[in-house]
Order: structure tokens, then C-alpha cells, then sequence
């Protein structure tokens, strides 16, 4: 079975089992609470940095397959864009 790091380092759910399976260990080794905390806190953060990472990865990645308007069909008219009603 072949394991999705892309999944896993993205699910906050896995950020949050490291985070406490860390936290135990500083708990069993007779670290304090507030070290625990602390260790802990800077897990999530960078849990949320590679969440970003890897969805501006994928965003970045899904821009440069499609573009936003193709060459053929360039607008003159900006107001062509949108229709504006006028009342």
C-alpha cells in the first residue's frame, strides 16, 4: 500500500495526532505542560505552512495548465465583459 504524503501532510487530523503523541512524550519524560504546550503550538503552525504550501502548489500548478482567457478570444470592449444595466 502506497501512502499519499501529499494527503497526509495536508490533513490537519495527522497534524493533530503528531501533536499529541509529541506532547505525551514530553508529558512521560517529565517535561512540563507548558513545554508541551509550546511544542505543540509550533507543530500546528507549521502544519498550516505546509497546508499553504501545498495549496498554493496545486493552485500554481492548475494555472499554468489552463489560462484564464485563450489568445483567440480577446476582449476589446472591457464593458463587453460584463453587461452593465443601466436603470
Amino acid at each position: 500500500m502506497k501512502i499519499d504524503w501529499k494527503r497526509k501532510l495536508t490533513s490537519r487530523k495527522f497534524w493533530l495526532a503528531v501533536a499529541g503523541l509529541i506532547s505525551g512524550i514530553v508529558i512521560a519524560c517529565n517535561g512540563s505542560a507548558e513545554t508541551a504546550e509550546t511544542i505543540s503550538g509550533i507543530i500546528m503552525a507549521a502544519a498550516s505552512v505546509v497546508g499553504y504550501l501545498f495549496a498554493e502548489g496545486l493552485t500554481d500548478a492548475q494555472g499554468y495548465q489552463t489560462p484564464s482567457q485563450p489568445d483567440d478570444q480577446e476582449i476589446d470592449d472591457p464593458e463587453e465583459e460584463f453587461h452593465f444595466e443601466e436603470e
